[in-house]
Formats: C-alpha cells, sequence, structure tokens
C-alpha cells in the first residue's frame, strides 16, 4: 500500500512539472517581431509536447498552428494589419507569452524637399500615398540594431517604462519622467599653495608650502518632470520640473588657512548641502505654422547656456525665458532674463532664498544653413548689472569686493555683443566665437581712485575675446587645432579697463574638463584672488567665479591648442590635448604684486582623458583623466617654481 501510494505521489509530482514546463512560451527568441508587409510569419519555442494548439491573437484577430517535435512552433499571419504597433498574445495549451509586432507596409515617406517643391499649406491636397501610417510614438518599438545584447529586465533603457516619460502617466498624453543621478568625483592636483604665518608643518619654512591637495565630491540628483504633449516633434504644450540636489564635499589639503581663513581650522573640511537646482512652469503660448514652429515661456529655476561652447553665460538661476523657432526651425531664438541666486560656497549649488544682487539679460538668434548647409551662426547680446554690496563666503573670505587695491563696493553696468558659430566646411568642422564688452565700472579696485581726484572714480570698459577650433573627422579620430584670446589691460591705472571678463563661464574648449588650466583654479598668493578660476579659461584676477564679481582690469589670455579625439571602441573614447597658455599682458599682475619684469609665458599644458560607456548608453559612464602643467617663466616669476604640476581625477556618474 506504501508503494502505491509513493508511486502514486511520484506520477501526480511528474504531471505537475510537465505542466510547469509547458508554461514556458519564448517568441521570436524573446525579440520584438518586425513584418515588412502581409501575409508574415511568427515562430519561437515552447516545453509543451508536440501537437500541443498553439493560437495567436492581434487586435481581436487570430490565427492557429501545432507544436513541432522540438519544441518549435511556427504560425502565418494573413489577416490584414495597418502599418504600427501590436501586442501579439500567444497561447500554448493553457498558457499565454506576449511580444510586441511592428507592421511596416510597403509605401512612401512624405516627399521632402528639395526632392521636390514644399506643399503649400492652406491648399493640402490628399495625398494619402505619400505618407505612412504611424502609430503614437510610445507604441514604437526600436529597431534590432538598437536593441543592446546584454539589455535585461524593465528600468534599462531599452525598455518602456511608465516613470520615464514612455507612457501617458495620466490621460491620453500627459507623460512623467522620473530620474535619478549619483555623481561621484575623487580628484588629487599639486598647485601652488602658500604656508602662511602659521605653517602646518615644520619643515614649511619657505612662502610656499607642500602643495598636495585632495577632493571628494558625491552629488545626488533627484527631478521629476511632468510634462503634457505628443514631444516626438511638436513641443511640449506644458511642463513642470523640480530637481533637488544633495552635496557632499570632503577637501584635504597640506597647509593651514586654505580651506578656512581661521588658521586653527586646520587642513581639511566636510561640507553638505541640500538645493532646489530646478524649479520651473513652461508652457507653449502659440503655434507659428503648420512645422511646428512655435513660441514658448518658461519661468523659474532653469539651466540655460547663451552660445555653444559657454563663453559667456551659462547657469541655472531663476529667470524668465521667452523661446522658439521660425520657418521649419531653421531659426532659433531666446529672450531672458535673470535675477541670479547666490552661490553656495564649496557646492557651487544655488542657496534657496539668498538673492546674488545681480541682473543678466541675454537675447539670441541661432540660424541654420548660414551662407553654407551645415553651418550655424549665433548673434547674441547680453546685458549685465551687478550692484554694489559686501559679501563673505561661508569659509569667511572676502568675495565682494575684491580685497586688493581699494577695495570698496563698486557697482558694474555692462553689454556683450557677439556672434558664434559652429558647423562644417566640408570634412572640415569649424567651431569659432568672438564677443566685445563695453560699459562702465563705478571703482575697480585694481585701477583704483581716479589719480585727477574727480569724484567720479569709475573706468569705461571696453575688451573683445576670440575663439576658433578646426578639427577633421577621418573613421575613428578627429584631429583638431586652435585659438583663444582675451584682451588683457595694458595700462592698470588709467580709466579705460580693457581687460575682458564674462559673467559666468563654462568654457568647453581647448580640452575642456580635461585640462589642468581649465579645470583648476589657481589662487594668487596673499591677494586673496585667482590667477584663474575652476571651470574658466580668463585670467581675470576675480575672487570667485561663483560669488565674486566681473574684473576687467586683468592681464587677459592667449592660449594655442592642439588634441586629438579617439573612439577606441563604441563603448571608450580618449582625448588627447596639449595646451600652451601666456598673459597677453603682465601688467595688472605687476601692480597688483608689486613686482616688476613679470614674463608673459604661463605654461604647457598636456592631459589625457577617457570616457567609457559599458552599455553604449549614458546609465553608466566612467570618465577620467590625467594632466599635467610644464611651468613657464611667467609661472615661475609668480610663483618661485619651476616644479611640474599635475592632476589626476576619476568621476562615476549613475543615471537612473
Amino acid at each position: 500500500m506504501r508503494l502505491n501510494i509513493g508511486r502514486f505521489t511520484g506520477a501526480l509530482l511528474l504531471s505537475l512539472c510537465l505542466q510547469l514546463r509547458a508554461q514556458e512560451i519564448h517568441i521570436n527568441g524573446d525579440q520584438p517581431l518586425f513584418a515588412a508587409g502581409i501575409p508574415f510569419t511568427i515562430a519561437g519555442t515552447t516545453t509543451a509536447p508536440p501537437g500541443t494548439p498553439v493560437s495567436v491573437t492581434i487586435e481581436s484577430q487570430s490565427a492557429s498552428g501545432t507544436v513541432e517535435a522540438g519544441g518549435k512552433w511556427l504560425v502565418s499571419w494573413t489577416a490584414p494589419l495597418e502599418t504600427g504597433t501590436y501586442s501579439a498574445v500567444v497561447t500554448v495549451g493553457q498558457a499565454t507569452a506576449e511580444q510586441l509586432v511592428r507592421v511596416q507596409l510597403p509605401g512612401f515617406l512624405q516627399r521632402q524637399w528639395p526632392v521636390e517643391p514644399p506643399i503649400i499649406y492652406g491648399s493640402l491636397p490628399n495625398l494619402s500615398e505619400d505618407f505612412l501610417a504611424m502609430t503614437d510614438r510610445w507604441r514604437i518599438t526600436p529597431p534590432p540594431y538598437e536593441l543592446d545584447e546584454h539589455s535585461r529586465g524593465k528600468l534599462d533603457p531599452y525598455n518602456q517604462n511608465l516613470y520615464k516619460g514612455d507612457f501617458p502617466f495620466r490621460g491620453p498624453d500627459t507623460f512623467l519622467s522620473l530620474t535619478g543621478v549619483s555623481d561621484t568625483l575623487f580628484e588629487s592636483r599639486t598647485l601652488p599653495t602658500p604656508s602662511g604665518v602659521s605653517a602646518h608643518k615644520p619643515e614649511s619654512i619657505h612662502f610656499f608650502g607642500k602643495d598636495e591637495q585632495s577632493t571628494i565630491l558625491q552629488t545626488f540628483i533627484v527631478s521629476a518632470d511632468l510634462f503634457q504633449g505628443d514631444t516626438a516633434f511638436q513641443p511640449v504644450r506644458q511642463r513642470l520640473k523640480i530637481s533637488l540636489i544633495a552635496n557632499y564635499n570632503h577637501q584635504r589639503v597640506a597647509e593651514n588657512a586654505i580651506v578656512k581663513p581661521d588658521v586653527r581650522r586646520g587642513t581639511t573640511r566636510d561640507d553638505a548641502y541640500l538645493s532646489v537646482q530646478e524649479l520651473f512652469y513652461e508652457r507653449k503660448l502659440r503655434d507659428l505654422s503648420p512645422n511646428f514652429d512655435f513660441l514658448s515661456i518658461r519661468a523659474g529655476s532653469q539651466p540655460f547656456s547663451s552660445d555653444f561652447r559657454g563663453f559667456i553665460f551659462t547657469d541655472t538661476n531663476l529667470g524668465v525665458r521667452l523661446f522658439g523657432n521660425k520657418a521649419s526651425n531653421r531659426y532659433q531664438y531666446n529672450v531672458a532674463i535673470f535675477d541670479r541666486r547666490e552661490k553656495e560656497t564649496n557646492s557651487g549649488l544655488n542657496t534657496n532664498f539668498e538673492r546674488r544682487g545681480q541682473q543678466v539679460g541675454v537675447a539670441n538668434l541661432y540660424m541654420q544653413d548660414f551662407f553654407r548647409r551645415g553651418y550655424t551662426q549665433e548673434f547674441s547680446i547680453h546685458v549685465l548689472h551687478d550692484a554694489a554690496d559686501v559679501k563673505y563666503d561661508r569659509n569667511g573670505g572676502l568675495v565682494r569686493p575684491a580685497p586688493i587695491g581699494v577695495f570698496q563696493p563698486h557697482s558694474i553696468n555692462a553689454v556683450y555683443l557677439g556672434e558664434a558659430g559652429l558647423g562644417h566646411f566640408g570634412r572640415i568642422n569649424v567651431d569659432q566665437a568672438l564677443y566685445y564688452v563695453t560699459g562702465r565700472d563705478s571703482l575697480n579696485p585694481l585701477a583704483g581712485y581716479d589719480p585727477k581726484l574727480d569724484r567720479n572714480n569709475r573706468v569705461r570698459i571696453g575688451a573683445g575675446m576670440a575663439a576658433l577650433e578646426l578639427s577633421y573627422d577621418h573613421d575613428w579620430y578627429r584631429p583638431r587645432i586652435g585659438f583663444f584670446y582675451a584682451s588683457g589691460d595694458k595700462s592698470p591705472r588709467d580709466r579705460n579697463a580693457s581687460g575682458f571678463d564674462a559673467i559666468f563661464e563654462a568654457p568647453a574648449f581647448a580640452g575642456g574638463g580635461f585640462s589642468f588650466f581649465n579645470r583648476l583654479g589657481i589662487r594668487l598668493a596673499g591677494s586673496g584672488v585667482s590667477l584663474v578660476e575652476r571651470g574658466s579659461l580668463l585670467n581675470d584676477l576675480r575672487t570667485s567665479k561663483d560669488e565674486g564679481q566681473p574684473n576687467f582690469v586683468n592681464p587677459g589670455t592667449r592660449l594655442v591648442t592642439a588634441g586629438v579625439d579617439i573612439d577606441v571602441t563604441p563603448r571608450l573614447k580618449a582625448l588627447f590635448n596639449a595646451n600652451y597658455i601666456s598673459l597677453d599682458t603682465a601688467k595688472p599682475i605687476e601692480a597688483l604684486l608689486f613686482q616688476g619684469n613679470i614674463h608673459r609665458s604661463l605654461g604647457t599644458d598636456l592631459s589625457i582623458g577617457l570616457r567609457y560607456r559599458p552599455f553604449l548608453n549614458q546609465n553608466i559612464v566612467i570618465v577620467g583623466g590625467t594632466a599635467a602643467f610644464l611651468p613657464g617663466r611667467g609661472f615661475e616669476d609668480i610663483y618661485e617654481s619651476k616644479r611640474t604640476l599635475y592632476h589626476a581625477f576619476s568621476n562615476i556618474v549613475l543615471t537612473f
């Protein structure tokens, strides 16, 4: 009796296992199916036994077949379907599975100019044979070559998700996109560092002490973007976005009075800050043509860059922006006014409620195919008002006005006129910019009071900037050469300020963030100002790019650059760059340091950068680089050292 029960139990378990195996259905190798017409076949595999019925259902229509030997099955589909993306439900026995099927019937895309003259809207004829019917954008399946062989799960970029803006979140056309970013930066560098009156180490007896520095930055970004509209070609009708950024930063140096003016605070600093960096509402005001030309407005804390390379103004800050396009997107334009928030000292994030006292107005126009197809020209005007006030940063340092010369509060009013171009002439890529700034500074601290004892101590601003980069794309590498020039003030004490300075720049030029000179700020010992600020190419003698005022009495910059960008693999890109940097004039530094005969040569900057995308997308990006700065005669005159300076960093960005 026990033996019979055991046999019965074993048979029952075997039957259950066979039923569970029958649940496994694979359709087209678990990949979306593409059909170029009707009829087409749908095939797959299953663990069900041969002879089991197979049914395929698409849009309430069905076709059937049976499981063949080896678990293979094939169904021929002959029912009519329009061009579109459908869900095919496959039933094998009592089990079901689902897969996307893209049907693309033979036809012609809309005729495009200059193949034939464009259609005049208002009298559009019925040309149904010239169009392909398309479903809504969130039902279109990517073609096979865009699918990565390693994609898995529902959170990767190759699968659609309700919370990534792929499907309507509410109603027919309201979408929600949630994004999380982790940005981790490790940085080590050597920079000229004064030992001060209270050296950290007894052997630091010279004016310049130990130069090792290191930084750890951890940033978390969480953003929610709620928008209404199809957005495939037509701009969104309205949009609300908010981004919260939390930043932790750890700074370690080898000398006192660097992380804090108080030498008792030691050589390390840990700080954290939470900011509402983005918070804006956008609304489309009207459509200007059937070609999706539009006019929209955006108000709130928003990102904005006023030119291609970020030479003059690139920031996320509080403002109102009117923008749109014209002539089938050939022309794009912006009119924006920003009342900037104060920046937090150590993180560079916006403070949540403190006003900066600086207003910026920008108007620009982009024209595609300017004189030649493939070349885009931009014309712009920037208006700056920087009010007179006194500001100490979070670490206790004076940043407004600059603590040099006559450090008395002063206001600045300036206008930037400029043009920039980006595109190609045949195989040669051209990227250029030209700017001129004019205006008034009520009392420049380095120029000082008017020697004629005039009550009006203002200086007249008149300075220029020029940049040009030429590159050539050849298969997997791009060699490039270029130059950057910002005028300097050759007579600091007169009433003409001819040193060029930007508003809030972030130049992606001459090696960008991989360059030693561009990436790192180099302070002028004992002055409270910098030779060059972090994330800048300008030798402008500012206290801080984030919190200080523009200074138009400065030595200027001359830079010659050469490099090559190499696509080592589709996942790995390498960038090699060399810059030679010099001052346009040494007079302002000589006046500031009370030191004569400073040479203009600053040195040579050599850098190597790597950018790795392991999954061929932006979800995981690993960036690293190293750079060396070989001092020139002028740098040796200022910092009394011929020692080569180094910099290395690694940056891991995870986006979800």
